[in-house]
């Protein structure tokens, strides 16, 4: 049956399909986990500095206020990040080399890993 205006006109013409938008499955993140430096008295203030410089890229003054914390409450948070980069921070903090050695510094210095609440 060919096509008439006639026929066009009584088609029913459906209206387009409107898309519901599904909503988007985002994947389940990780809760943070804290880098922290326990204080020990093998260790100067500059070794501390220059260790949160190296690692982390914090900033001397930055590094000088985290050497305070630690030393006047036996542990400062120096990172807060996703557990897999917690993990290698801590492991750099173990077997950090300072670019200089200091006579008064002795090994290195320890950190632990906490979840962040």
């Amino acid at each position: 049956m060919p096509f008439t205006m006639e026929t066009i006109r009584s088609a029913t013409i459906a209206p387009p399909q409107r898309q519901v938008a599904q909503p988007r499955m985002l994947p389940k993140q990780e809760p943070p986990w804290h880098v922290i430096l326990l204080d020990d008295d093998h260790h100067t203030f500059r070794y501390v500095v220059e260790m949160l410089e190296d690692i982390f890229g914090h900033s001397v003054e930055t590094g000088f206020k985290m050497a305070t914390e630690v030393h006047e409450s036996g542990r400062v948070i120096v990172a807060t990040v996703h557990k897999e980069l917690a993990e290698l921070r801590q492991e750099q903090i173990h077997l950090y080399k300072p670019r200089q050695p200091y006579a008064d510094c002795k090994g290195q210095m320890k950190a632990v890993i906490e979840r962040s609440e």
